[in-house]
């Protein structure tokens, strides 16, 4: 299978590193890594359009191609696929393996999501992966984990309409209950602003906060929770459907 590898966290992280060394080690995989060159959490599905991007070749195993990118995640995969710098179009997109959670709302800020969506929409199956801890830094039995379902459940991952979100508890593969095919869960933020005044007397902000979960029985969130890897369907369609069925009962009229 030719697969390729991205994240937001950037091209040297070890939840990429790691994945990669694990599909690579038996040689059954073609693999790419177009990533960023750096930090870019929490870009959601932006592009760069106000700057040039720039490519750092750097030297993988055998014939596989590593791309260091200077843009967001989104950047990496749309200037992989459309821009011809890659020396085959890839079967499957894996985002990850992310440093922390990616559950509930927090989807729709991750970069490693908004890479994975980006698969989508060009027509490609993705799978987003996120370790679900910032205390435990084995990747190792998550890069197991998903190299097993793709080598294993290909018809599962090949589904172009939408990607898999897969978040894996921060735990030893031994302690893990099992997997669950989870919704979304619902998280808010408990934002704060920390205003501070630079050198030269300029204001600036810095902002942190405190995820808020609802644990809905059936949802990515207690999933994690409770040990189990959740497995999340997502797609790009973001239309209420059944507010449309209620809108056109609405009569609006035009001045």
């Amino acid at each position: 299978m030719r697969i390729l590898l991205t994240n937001d966290d950037g091209f040297f992280a070890p939840g990429i590193t790691a994945l990669y060394d694990v599909l690579s080690a038996d040689h059954q995989h073609e693999i790419t890594i177009a990533a960023p060159e750096g930090q870019r959490s929490a870009t959601g599905r932006s592009i760069t359009i106000y700057k040039p991007l720039f490519v750092t070749n750097h030297d993988l195993k055998g014939s596989d191609t590593g791309l260091a990118v200077n843009g967001t995640p989104t950047d990496c995969v749309k200037l992989a696929i459309q821009g011809d710098i890659l020396p085959y179009k890839p079967d499957l997109i894996i985002s990850g393996i992310n440093d922390g959670p990616n559950v509930g709302t927090d989807i729709f800020y991750s970069g490693t999501v908004a890479a994975a969506m980006e698969g989508v929409l060009l027509g490609i199956p993705s799978i987003a992966v996120s370790l679900a801890s910032y205390e435990y830094r084995n990747y190792l039995p998550s890069a197991v984990f998903i190299k097993d379902l793709i080598d294993s459940h290909q018809d599962l991952v090949n589904s172009r309409d939408g990607l898999l979100n897969i978040n894996i508890p921060g735990t030893d593969e031994n302690c893990w209950q099992g997997i669950r095919f989870t919704k979304l869960g619902k998280s808010v933020y408990d934002n704060t602003f920390e205003g501070r005044k630079a050198p030269f007397g300029k204001e600036y902000y810095w902002i942190s906060g405190t995820p808020v979960y609802d644990d809905e029985p059936d949802s990515d969130v207690k999933a994690i929770q409770e040990g189990f890897v959740s497995i999340t369907p997502l797609h790009s369609d973001l239309t209420d459907y059944n507010k449309i069925e209620r809108l056109r009962n609405t009569v609006i009229s035009l001045r």
